[in-house]
């Protein structure tokens, strides 16, 4: 169920656990604080204690947030179900609002540039990827989040297009050529980061389209995590 038309939310909480690193968010006010260490597999070790850390230094306790971002993918099976299922928790806990905001959306708009394409390894020689463009101030999706093989993404119009994120370290060569000329710059250590994921929620928020805990789900876009020994 959606949640009535809330007051200005001023105070969220972000986590992002889809890659080896773990990144939470906070924001008090105009404030924002965040953290983001590499985790490996300790995401759900690691996710509480970053929290409590955060909200001490942001001058907050659990109380005084108003909505739940969380990284919705996608990325890692495991890491996407941690990030949920914490937003989750604290969320129904206090009657809360969530919101899943995609991880390739999240690396758009951290890097800077009106025209991204953001692609993130997805082991077995697959990459998760997307397009988008930046007008007006709204970000549009060119080429929504899907699973490719590298020398199968799709194509984008025009040049000056920025690239990143790991899909584009682990599998450069076949996106260079399939991108060519059209790339003006390419970072490929970019990770998702809760900070970005909760400057994308605060308009979310704002217009009441946060959503109840119970609805918040993963955005998994592949349906098997390992392959067959035939195809190993």
């Amino acid at each position: 169920m959606r949640h009535p038309v809330p007051p200005p939310v001023v105070n969220l909480v972000s986590l992002e656990t889809s890659t080896e690193y773990c990144s939470l968010a906070v924001s008090h006010g105009a404030q924002l604080f965040e953290r983001s260490l590499h985790a490996g597999q300790r995401h759900s070790e690691l996710a509480l204690p970053l929290l409590r850390e955060l909200l001490l230094q942001a001058g907050l306790d659990m109380p005084a947030i108003d909505g739940i971002v969380y990284g919705a993918g996608p990325g890692s099976f495991t890491g996407l179900r941690i990030a949920c299922g914490i937003a989750q928790g604290l969320a129904l806990a206090r009657n809360l609002p969530v919101a899943g905001i995609g991880t390739l959306l999240a690396l758009a708009a951290d890097c800077g540039a009106d025209k991204v394409i953001a692609c993130l390894d997805a082991r077995m020689g697959e990459v998760y990827h997307a397009a988008y463009r930046k007008s007006g101030g709204l970000w549009i999706e060119m080429h929504a989040p899907a699973l490719y093989k590298p020398d199968c993404v799709p194509q984008v119009e025009g040049g000056n297009w920025v690239a990143c994120g790991s899909g584009f370290r682990v599998h450069a060569a076949a996106l260079a050529r399939c991108y060519e000329d059209r790339l003006s710059r390419v970072d490929a250590d970019a990770v998702p980061s809760a900070a970005a994921m909760l400057r994308l929620a605060q308009a979310v928020f704002a217009s009441g389209q946060g959503v109840d805990a119970a609805a918040a789900a993963p955005l998994y876009v592949r349906d098997r995590v390992a392959l067959k020994s035939s195809e190993r």
